[in-house]
């Protein structure tokens, strides 16, 4: 089956040229190639959210080379992924999993939807990315930062001064022009309501979201409704010039001479996100799924990450699109939440943001 590409990657390639394709693939490790002679299975099921994609031509290298034919299962978001795992752990959806983040993840790892595997050669400015209560099931894919973004032609046109803070965001001169995600449904959404807590502590961020509240804040179920239907930004007839989205975003609105970008990230807003796979407990093909793991984090795989997902690949060493360092750079200093305060308080501030903010 064809991986498709999703509504981020088409704005992505009509806006910037895509990665250049490396060399064919040389063998990912991990356990042997598929043989129809000795029993072992050929396909191997992929779940991953809705904003995965791969290029064609990486993923039939790894098809050629391993003798595995990859299927994909996509549920939804990430929150709705993280949802699907843990209710189907008794019968997975398919042997390996990518795309639970760092917001999710340890709910996943506590539930046992995960057996323990990483690859043996994982680079340790790699492995780094992956906490140690992820207990060896989880290995790092991508980076990005979850932001907000702006419409900057919008502010333009409109003589508004662009907001640049969290604070900003609640000021009456940006009442109903914001849009965010559910945090019960989008990992996004909960990366932002993370980077609220960072920012105000346990003490204030519900005051904060309440003013965003009486600001107009409007909340979206997931970040393709946000970005794509509401944000006016994105050039699909979207009302609200604020939307919240990812640092790399700007890259998908360059001009066609690449000197400009009609969109930019509020870099002071920002929580760094992290994307993991893993082979999933009851995998039916627990061979090929950690085969199709080491897959992610080879070179081939980590060099067409940025031009099919928009965001950074792990491996520092891959080398990034040239208007990267000026329309997507990551924030110096993302807002940070311990992830064992994460693993012990998310479903508890999950209900009092709903009750803030939705009520």
């Amino acid at each position: 089956m064809t991986l498709s590409t999703t509504t981020r990657t088409r704005s992505a390639a009509a806006a910037v040229g895509a990665v250049a394709l490396l060399p064919l693939l040389a063998a990912c490790g991990g356990g042997t190639p598929a043989d129809e002679g000795s029993g072992a299975s050929s396909t191997v099921t992929l779940v991953t959210h809705d904003s995965f994609a791969v290029s064609d031509e990486v993923l039939a290298a790894f098809e050629k080379e391993s003798g595995l034919t990859v299927e994909q299962v996509a549920p939804g978001d990430a929150g709705t992924l993280v949802n699907q795992l843990v209710l189907t752990k008794d019968a997975p959806l398919g042997d390996v999993v990518f795309g639970v983040d760092n917001t999710y993840a340890s709910r996943a790892v506590d539930a046992g939807v995960f057996e323990e595997y990483q690859p043996a050669d994982l680079a340790p400015e790699v492995a780094a990315y992956a906490p140690a209560d992820l207990a060896g099931t989880l290995t790092p894919v991508d980076v990005g930062d979850v932001c907000m973004n702006l419409d900057d032609g919008w502010f333009d046109e409109h003589g508004v001064t662009p907001p640049t803070t969290l604070e900003d965001l609640a000021k009456p001169e940006y009442q109903d022009l914001t849009v965010v995600t559910n945090p019960a449904t989008s990992s996004p959404g909960l990366a932002f309501l993370l980077a609220t807590i960072g920012a105000f502590g346990t003490d204030g961020w519900e005051a904060y979201w309440a003013d965003l509240r009486d600001n107009g804040v409007k909340v979206a179920e997931s970040w393709e409704d946000a970005y794509y239907v509401d944000f006016s930004g994105a050039g699909e007839g979207g009302q609200r010039p604020i939307a919240l989205s990812y640092a790399t975003s700007p890259a998908f609105t360059v001009s066609d001479d690449g000197t400009s970008s009609t969109t930019s990230a509020m870099l002071d807003t920002c929580f760094r996100q992290v994307e993991y796979a893993g082979v999933l407990a009851g995998a039916e093909n627990p061979d090929g799924a950690k085969q199709l793991v080491d897959f992610l984090t080879s070179p081939e795989f980590q060099a067409d990450v940025p031009g099919q997902m928009y965001m950074y690949p792990a491996d520092p060493d891959v080398e990034l699109p040239a208007d990267w360092q000026q329309f997507a750079p990551l924030a110096d200093e993302p807002f940070d939440v311990a992830p064992a305060d994460v693993a012990a308080h998310r479903d508890e501030w999950i209900e009092q943001w709903t009750a803030t903010v939705v009520g």
